[in-house]
């Protein structure tokens, strides 16, 4: 494995990136874990943390079972992980993370350890599946509408149920959550209003919603007990789509993170603003790289999911 560049040249801001559920695949990981035996170890630890074969899930599947929240976060999480531990070199100015990703850019930034890390996001899994299956909701992607469009659209819709934006993804592309009665009526809006395309999601629960508010109740708890430090880098909020650095500031972002919507637009805008130029999503799949491409104009935008992928792009 090559290093990651030292920055080539003052002007070169570099933003490490983690992508967040809807990012796994069968297989992940294995690549790592056949290369290292620090990833055979880390792995190996997941397994007694989470109680369960997290890596025979991962490596074999069925895809099911990898589907599952109480699975997804942690695998996605561990993949993350093992690749930002496996840079020789690990110089960034700035990190973030979608949603569940957002557990990964602490980790990366030095303000939760990794089996901590790994505790809080196998909780908020089941946290998160539980009320999920205790309140049944749904989710759907919007395409070509502008958010304000698409926010009346859920307001609109609100005497149906809940139901509010979930994720800002990227201009035009914007993810609703709620009820499912709210949710689809809001999906019938919204191609009336013109949207290109209205896909229902396949999901577990109405994330990023106040349907989810009996999960962030109990993750509560966990987050203010956990051994949360200042981070190294600034880490850029889901829930502001600004930069935290103390463990307060981080903790209520966590915590308000699970019932409000993902500003990832404003988030990667922000960055760029503030002179990031260099983007580089560590994990599974590249969800975020084509979302970056459809937010800035970014200087490089990169990612590392497999181990050659480190040693094609870490030079």
């Amino acid at each position: 494995m090559k290093p990651i560049s030292a920055e080539s040249s003052s002007s070169v801001r570099t933003a490490f990136i983690f992508p967040g559920q809807g990012s796994q695949y069968v297989g992940m990981g294995k690549d790592w874990y056949e290369n290292s035996d620090r990833v055979k170890r880390m792995y190996h630890r997941a397994n007694e943390i989470l109680g369960f074969d997290i890596s025979k899930v991962c490596f074999e599947g069925p895809e099911e079972d990898l589907r599952q929240t109480a699975v997804t976060q942690p695998a996605i999480f561990l993949h993350s992980a093992v690749a930002f531990t496996s840079l020789e070199k690990k110089e960034f100015n700035a990190a973030a993370g979608h949603s569940l990703g957002e557990y990964s850019a602490l980790f990366a930034a030095g303000a939760l350890d990794f089996e901590h890390t790994l505790m809080l996001v196998g909780l908020r899994g089941r946290l998160m599946q539980n009320a999920g299956d205790a309140r049944p909701g749904t989710m759907s992607a919007v395409v070509g509408l502008e958010a304000n469009v698409l926010e009346e659209v859920c307001r609109e819709s609100s005497g149906e149920g809940v139901v509010q934006p979930a994720n800002y993804n990227s201009p035009g592309q914007t993810v609703i959550s709620g009820d499912v009665d709210a949710v689809h009526r809001a999906m019938e809006l919204a191609r009336t209003r013109g949207a290109k395309i209205v896909k229902e999601l396949v999901v577990s629960g109405a994330f990023h919603s106040p349907l989810m508010e009996a999960a962030r109740e109990e993750l509560k708890k966990a987050i203010d007990s956990a051994p949360i430090h200042d981070a190294r880098v600034p880490v850029y909020a889901n829930v502001t789509a600004k930069p935290v650095s103390s463990a307060e500031e981080i903790k209520d972002a966590l915590v308000r993170q699970l019932t409000n919507p993902v500003r990832w637009q404003e988030t990667v805008s922000n960055m760029s603003e503030g002179g990031i130029n260099r983007f580089v999503e560590i994990g599974p799949g590249k969800v975020l790289q084509g979302l970056v491409k459809r937010t800035v104009q970014a200087g490089e935008i990169e990612g590392i999911d497999k181990v050659n992928d480190g040693s094609t792009l870490l030079k």
